[in-house]
């Protein structure tokens, strides 16, 4: 049995469609937080099992006669720690043979304030001694093509990434590498750095976006202080504009950069490319 985490979320959702594609639906278990959001994996065939990370009390019950888990990290930045402790800690109990984590790239040494609780994961998946693999996913290209709307309003988009490069993907391609890992052997206590095959700069973003449209649209890089201000402007709440700006640092540094080839050779195929995602994301 293969139980996803988180799998009513936009990358779970995109996980248990590809690995039905590979395994029968009664080999897949879905756990997650509110299992009336997930009436259409149960009329799909899955099981459905609730698990909230923070209630362990059903994270036993949700793990029982599981092998493998791709356990998808929690959205409640500040509080993974202690909620990723206790899916690892009912994932050892339960016998799993085989937790694969999506963490971010290079979390054991990345800048960035969003791979700490990253780190501290994996240091308990370690510690646990559960088989593991580390997907250390980069940058989704959702982050910014879902997000396009102010951009073509103004024709500009802001930052503080300086003429760093990202290596995105989409969360498809992500979804695709994590089906890879738990439907095929040998990936035993592997650390995956998972990137797309080109990086561009945020001003190479901008100017896809204008060629798509046929209109100019300019990257304005701010210091990060102002950038952070004009995320609070537009309605951006203080924490998680802090994290954005710290992260277009981490961006300007090079941490969101991967050229190790992990993700293309994982899913056998190219990743997508920035015209591709963002002339898909325009058609929506």
């Amino acid at each position: 049995m293969i139980l996803v985490t988180g799998a009513t979320g936009k990358l779970g959702r995109l996980v248990i469609d590809a690995l039905l594609e590979k395994v029968p639906a009664r080999q897949v278990i879905a756990a997650v937080r509110n299992p009336e959001k997930a009436a259409d994996l149960d009329a799909r065939g899955v099981q459905v099992r609730r698990a909230d990370y923070s209630q362990p009390e059903t994270l036993g019950p949700a793990f029982a006669g599981v092998e493998k888990v791709l356990f998808i990290s929690g959205s409640e930045v500040g509080q993974r720690v202690k909620q990723h402790q206790a899916v690892v800690e009912a994932a050892k109990k339960a016998g799993v043979r085989l937790l694969a984590y999506t963490s971010i790239l290079r979390a054991d040494t990345s800048g960035m304030a969003l791979a700490a609780e990253h780190k501290a994961t994996e240091q308990l998946i370690r510690a646990s001694g559960i088989p593991f693999v580390f997907l250390r996913n980069g940058w989704y290209f959702e982050n910014y093509t879902e997000n396009l709307g102010p951009a073509l309003a103004h024709g500009a988009m802001m930052g503080s990434a300086k003429q760093g490069r990202i290596s995105a993907a989409t969360r498809a391609d992500y979804a695709a590498a994590a089906v890879a890992v738990v439907t095929s052997p040998g990936h035993e206590n592997k650390v995956y750095e998972l990137g797309g095959d080109s990086a561009f700069t945020m001003a190479e973003l901008a100017a896809e976006v204008g060629r798509k449209v046929g209109k100019t649209i300019a990257y304005n890089d701010l210091p990060r202080e102002e950038y952070q201000g004009a995320l609070k402007g537009v309605g951006v709440p203080g924490p998680f504009a802090e994290v954005l700006a710290d992260s277009d640092v981490g961006i300007s540094r090079g941490d969101l950069e991967v050229s190790t080839g992990d993700l293309s050779r994982l899913i056998g195929r190219p990743t997508t490319t920035l015209a591709q995602a963002v002339g898909a994301a325009l058609q929506r």
